[in-house]
């Protein structure tokens, strides 16, 4: 990778190498375990001109999203989540039965399920085939396609332009960021709104969360890089807020460069403190290396001490930010034994590169292991409800980032 995908510079910095990995969603059958499997150069580098994170574009979104394992409906805090977002942003933005909310990304219809409940006209636009039928079949109107210049314009004739488009853990997706930028403004009203929600690099170093690095992720935002690859796709950013959701996100609202005015205090708060964090400037990168070098040996550790006690470990979850920490460890089923995960799309089948067996979550309380592996740690609190059942044998759960942490599961 010799050029910035979003300003073209060729000043980029390495962040941090995690060696060659599988593509993260590509579970493998049994039948394919004795095939070849093909891995990927896995470096974070930055932009010293424009500040964006990035990743080699070694694969394209159609190997990813033609056919996906992931359904967001599973994980119940991201309904949540999700019905959370509608209802705001139908008060924020007046939002009735004559309007119309296009979602992006918009997987299984996990988020406009909310919208079409409210009578509020809505399309989803979602690239994976199987998931997209999955959405039509819970009665949201969803096409199959990859946002671009060319099917914003088609859409926004075939259906007018959107009062709203939502845009949720998607922005990171996809290689060509500016393309994918006029898609949205292709797509938007010119007096409409755009909102996006991607990780937020800020969060990702300070909490080393460097799992959510893998092969699907091109990008990784501050503040900062954000607002300019909206601008070079023609919008602006005129508001931003902290969110929570997988270990720290933000959420963008953009507008038509026409209509957008000045940006509101709370964008200039969050670019002071990423240039405290030293974000706009190479020092902030410099340490990640060390502190995800440290992760790993401390994993490895407690695995390897855990087996040579007799102790069992299993995983919770199939996440593919999972597969990257387990590929960077080298963790295999010697060390956890296999993981579970409620999606039975991925039951039966391995994970990328460890071929770690993916189990039902009812396989737990059968064995009642010493220890669950949480993979992901963003939806912690969820999960702990889930696994309550553990402290029953006196299992305990393990949070491998930002630091590892051994829990006793309290009633």
């Amino acid at each position: 990778m010799t050029t910035c995908r979003l300003c073209g510079s060729t000043s980029l910095a390495g962040v941090v190498d995690l060696g060659a990995t599988p593509p993260c969603e590509r579970f493998l059958t049994a039948g394919q375990l004795d095939e070849p499997e093909v891995t990927y150069p896995l470096h974070l580098r930055v932009c010293t001109d424009c500040w964006l994170a990035q990743i080699p574009p070694l694969i394209t979104p159609e190997d990813t999203f033609t056919e996906y394992a992931y359904f967001s409906s599973y994980s119940t805090s991201w309904v949540e989540h999700a019905r959370e977002f509608v209802k705001e942003s139908a008060d924020r933005l007046a939002l009735d039965d004559g309007s119309f909310v296009v979602e992006v990304a918009s997987n299984d219809g996990y988020l406009l399920r909310h919208v079409v409940e409210r009578g509020i006209r809505c399309l989803g636009i979602e690239p994976s085939k199987n998931v997209g039928q999955a959405a039509r079949d819970s009665g949201v109107p969803t096409v199959t396609a990859f946002l671009g210049p060319e099917v914003g314009a088609t859409v926004r004739e075939e259906h007018g332009p959107a009062d709203l488009v939502v845009a949720n853990n998607v922005y990171a997706h996809i290689p060509d960021v500016v393309g994918f930028t006029k898609g949205l403004r292709a797509l938007v009203a010119d007096d409409g709104w755009v909102s996006i929600e991607v990780q937020h690099l800020l969060t990702l170093m300070e909490h080393n969360q460097y799992d959510t690095i893998y092969h699907e992720h091109f990008q990784y935002y501050t503040v900062a890089s954000a607002q300019r690859a909206l601008a070079a796709g023609g919008l602006s950013l005129v508001d931003v807020e902290l969110l929570p959701t997988h270990g720290g996100s933000i959420r963008l609202w953009a507008r038509p460069q026409e209509t957008a005015g000045e940006p509101g205090e709370r964008v200039g708060r969050v670019l002071a403190e990423e240039k405290a964090a030293g974000l706009h400037e190479l020092s902030g990168y410099t340490e990640f290396a060390a502190r995800v070098a440290r992760v790993r040996r401390n994993l490895l550790a407690f695995l390897v001490e855990a087996a040579e006690q007799g102790k069992t470990v299993v995983g919770y979850g199939a996440p593919g930010k999972g597969n990257t920490l387990l590929n960077h460890c080298g963790i295999r089923a010697d060390l956890l034994r296999y993981t579970v995960d409620r999606n039975p799309y991925k039951h039966g089948r391995f994970t990328p590169g460890t071929r770690i067996p993916i189990l039902p979550p009812e396989r737990i309380a059968e064995d009642r292991p010493d220890y669950v592996l949480v993979l992901p740690w963003n939806l912690r609190q969820e999960l702990t409800g889930q696994l309550s059942f553990v402290r029953a044998w006196g299992g305990r759960l393990v949070f491998p980032i930002p630091t590892l942490e051994i829990v006793e599961v309290s009633r």
